[in-house]
């Protein structure tokens, strides 16, 4: 994804813009958290003022949303503060109505906003991954063990949507009144996070209050962390979550990621070996027996427009 690092960045400092992209004029307006330049995929606060109504229609995209207040009616369910939703690419919607406003975060993971009007998924959609589900109520906090290694105690998560190819994760965290970890941090994955309510602070970044964001792209330093009085926040990743911890804030992300790649070669020294060889098989080629049409995805294929251009003719250092 090539989204730049923004880090800290307060949202309720900036004003909303009306939407005036067909399907979501007439009462809908945005920030721009972030954005990929290359492909459209963004992360946006949205209000939808009363009164606000659109089709029954689907999205180009894979879609995630999260109401931070307010209630929205989604057929004839009515999604409240706190409920989460994945629709998958060309997975038609019913309609949507709101009585009296709400305000929410809105991800397009593939490509720019769109909608079609339809009443009927794509033919190609993956409908089998909606997701809908209240996410204060529904889902249980657990220790934050899911990430390896773990963070200190005091770090709770809770898991919204979990990606079994990729390891993505989209999840709610909490840190608990003064909740402090010493270390740094950095991981092999982008992530992003939303404070929906309270302050955390960490040494290279500062304050991140109520309305901060960040987008973090991989192997960037964060840490030591302090939380005082509690917080709860939105985060998602784009591939798996493992912490490299260490103790030198002077690394650079060229650093971290070689560091990385020692570790990988200490713990999987026959996948290091294979992975740095000239003519291995990508993961995006024709000869992954495993997942034999992995290769016509189209994030796959946009990896592949933006990354390696023939995958067979280079070779790694």
């Amino acid at each position: 994804m090539a989204r730049p690092h923004i880090e800290p960045f307060v949202e309720l400092n900036d004003d909303y813009k009306a939407f005036t992209l067909p399907g979501f004029s007439g009462g809908s307006h945005y920030k721009v958290l972030s954005l990929d330049t290359d492909c459209g995929a963004c992360t946006l606060k949205v209000r939808f003022d009363g009164g606000y109504v659109r089709k029954p229609g689907m999205s180009y995209s894979d879609m995630e949303l999260f109401i931070l207040n307010g209630a929205m009616k989604v057929g004839d369910q009515t999604i409240v503060e706190g409920h989460y939703l994945f629709v998958p690419a060309g997975h038609a919607l019913p309609a949507i109505s709101v009585d009296q406003g709400c305000e929410a975060l809105v991800m397009y993971n593939d490509s720019e906003p769109s909608f079609v009007e339809s009443d009927a998924h794509h033919a190609l959609a993956l409908s089998a991954g909606y997701i809908s589900v209240n996410a204060y109520e529904d889902a249980p906090w657990a220790p934050g063990n899911l990430v390896t290694p773990s963070v200190a105690s005091g770090c709770l998560i809770k898991v919204l949507r979990y990606d079994v190819l990729t390891e993505a994760i989209t999840f709610l965290y909490c840190m608990t009144p003064e909740f402090m970890q010493d270390n740094i941090s950095y991981h092999d994955c982008a992530e992003e996070s939303y404070h929906i309510w309270g302050e955390s602070w960490m040494m290279q970044f500062g304050n991140l209050p109520t309305g901060g964001y960040f987008w973090r792209p991989p192997y960037i330093n964060h840490g030591a962390f302090r939380c005082k009085l509690g917080t709860i926040a939105f985060g998602r990743t784009d591939s798996k979550l493992h912490n490299y911890f260490h103790f030198n804030p002077w690394t650079n992300p060229d650093e971290n990621k070689l560091r990385a790649a020692a570790h990988l070669y200490r713990q999987r020294p026959q996948l290091y070996q294979w992975t740095a060889s000239d003519g291995h098989n990508h993961p995006h080629g024709p000869s992954d027996f495993e997942h034999p049409h992995y290769h016509d995805d189209p994030q796959v294929k946009l990896i592949h427009k933006h990354g390696h251009t023939d995958p067979h003719s280079h070779s790694h250092d």
